[in-house]
């Protein structure tokens, strides 16, 4: 249920390394890099069941539609299993529902077959924004809806997670992500409705579980 996470800027090819190596020895569901990473992290985790995942529009969600779209493809191109996906806060803002619901599925589009997870900044969002932006989002074809960035507006808060599950109803997948930092959050958000956490401590996190594991 975990996407081991490493999204800093400064991150090199060794820390991503790294974290591959964590991530298949503590069986993650995915690592989650930046796209730079992809194809050498898709080459290093070949059949060890770990999923291969990056971020498009990242951290902002600024890109034109046709950029998402274009970088998608070329994540999938190069390994990618998964994309997680900024939402454009300006076209929600805007009240542009028809723009939005087709950048995502023009994006959907460009990566068949693989996972999409479109995250929403929930920490920048009133909760009528979040559950409009939830919807959209399942509507058009999203996977999962996520959380936060961990870049901008904070991170994945209960109150949140708890919302888009009720207002998805179990159409999509919640991915509550940034912050969480002790296993107390984790069991949290997964009671909250959760159903993937991304998280960057993960080994911290797990190691708090001790014999239950």
């Amino acid at each position: 249920m975990i996407d081991h996470t490493l999204l800093r800027p400064d991150a090199s090819w060794q820390d991503a390394q790294a974290a591959c190596q964590l991530a298949a020895a503590e069986g993650c569901a995915a690592v989650c890099l930046s796209p730079r990473y992809v194809a050498q992290a898709a080459a290093q985790l070949e059949g060890s069941g770990v999923k291969i995942c990056t971020v498009i529009g990242f951290p902002h969600g600024t890109d034109a539609a046709a950029v998402k779209a274009f970088s998608a493809a070329q994540a999938v191109a190069s390994g990618a299993d998964e994309i997680d996906m900024v939402l454009s806060l300006g076209a929600l803002r805007a009240g542009d529902d028809e723009g939005l619901g087709g950048e995502i599925r023009f994006v959907r589009s460009a990566m068949p077959g693989r996972i999409l997870k479109v995250i929403l900044e929930t920490g920048l969002l009133e909760p009528p924004e979040l559950v409009r932006a939830a919807l959209i989002a399942v509507a058009s074809g999203a996977d999962f809806v996520k959380t936060s960035t961990g870049f901008q507006g904070g991170g994945a808060t209960v109150a949140a997670v708890s919302l888009l599950r009720r207002a998805t109803g179990g159409l999509a997948g919640i991915k509550a992500s940034g912050g969480i930092r002790s296993l107390a959050e984790a069991r949290a958000m997964l009671a909250a409705g959760a159903t993937r956490l991304g998280m960057s401590r993960t080994r911290e996190v797990l190691a708090e579980m001790g014999d239950e594991r």
